[in-house]
């Protein structure tokens, strides 16, 4: 077994089929074919099952895919190790962050590493939720923050931040009242609503809290693009629900919205920093986890990113907890509690 046998494994897994990772890695389909019989007979066991719709990973071929994504990710990271020199941290990280959270953090966390750690090659990936968790769980990523706490098993959590959600309007738009100031949940159902679709977690939770008063919003239109979402807005289509971070690439632009609270109902989410374990995760990692961790509470206690609560400084040092796994009894997870002492946006 080499390396090169694992990435074309690795790339036909995530292709799908030998045709289109013959096309990516530029390799012809038989010769793909060949090392793949070749790996499947020293591992001895079937890695891939064949259809006419594609490939798809067996039991076996699924384990050893998680196993050589990571030694594929170490391979370049010791790469670009070897081509910077020593010294400095040094190495590339990835970090998943969701669309409204890179509207927030994502400039300030490149400025941050780039400054303190020339040596470092970040990766920022910008992608719903569940696609970012299904990326930590392939170890494609060293960091994410996900809006749950209980989607991996083996990663290390902590809670981050709480975001508070708001009703975003056009400015100037005729949809709600210009006197008023807030809206109650009720009142938000009626809007016409953009929403992001239902595998997003952010809609995940704005539905939890209509169903849990009964209510069915009034959606108009279901979108994942962040950017279109608040464009639809501002031009009056409709109304969204989003965290104060949705604004903070608006304000650069010069565009305005109206800010709305729900008054009957505390609507908000929790960011959780997701890192891998200590065994596989890199001193570079360590360090933009480090340096995440202090962007964010920068930028809440100047007030640059409103709406939201940090954790208690005297936390944020101190190590995540582990999952714990017993055998015969529910996993549990130590899970620092988030500070209430903050600011509410008015």
């Amino acid at each position: 077994m080499d390396l090169r046998q694992l990435r074309y494994f690795a790339q036909i897994v995530e292709s799908g089929s030998l045709s289109k990772a013959s096309r990516i890695l530029f390799v012809a389909q038989p010769a793909l074919s060949q090392q793949i019989s070749k790996l499947e007979s020293e591992v001895g066991r079937q890695l891939l099952v064949r259809s006419p719709a594609g490939v798809a990973p067996t039991e076996h071929g699924l384990a050893l895919y998680h196993q050589a994504r990571f030694m594929l990710r170490q391979m370049e990271q010791a790469m670009s190790i070897a081509r910077r020199g020593s010294g400095a941290v040094q190495g590339m990280v990835s970090v998943g962050l969701p669309a409204t959270t890179v509207a927030a953090l994502g400039l300030p966390l490149v400025r941050s590493v780039r400054e303190r750690y020339p040596g470092i090659l970040l990766n920022v990936v910008e992608a719903m939720s569940g696609h970012l968790t299904q990326m930590m769980r392939v170890g494609s990523l060293d960091l994410a923050i996900l809006f749950s706490n209980d989607v991996m098993h083996d990663a290390f959590i902590e809670p981050l931040l709480e975001e508070e959600l708001f009703v975003f309007l056009a400015e100037n738009g005729t949809l709600f009242p210009p006197d008023r100031t807030t809206m109650t949940i009720a009142e938000a159902a009626a809007l016409p609503m953009i929403l992001p679709t239902g595998e997003h977690g952010l809609r995940r939770r704005i539905s939890a809290e209509f169903e849990h008063r009964n209510l069915t919003p009034r959606i108009v239109a279901e979108i994942d693009s962040l950017s279109l979402v608040m464009n639809c807005v501002h031009a009056g289509i409709a109304a969204t629900i989003q965290p104060m971070a949705a604004v903070s690439p608006e304000g650069m632009r010069g565009r305005r919205f109206r800010t709305l609270s729900i008054s009957d109902a505390r609507m908000t989410r929790l960011s959780h920093l997701y890192s891998l374990p200590p065994s596989r995760l890199s001193a570079a990692a360590s360090a933009v986890a480090m340096e995440l961790r202090r962007t964010v509470r920068e930028l809440v206690v100047s007030g640059l990113w409103e709406g939201v609560k940090p954790m208690r400084d005297s936390d944020v040092a101190a190590p995540a907890q582990p999952a714990l796994r017993t055998p015969g009894k529910k996993r549990t997870r130590q899970i620092r509690d988030v500070a209430t002492a903050s600011a509410r946006v008015r």
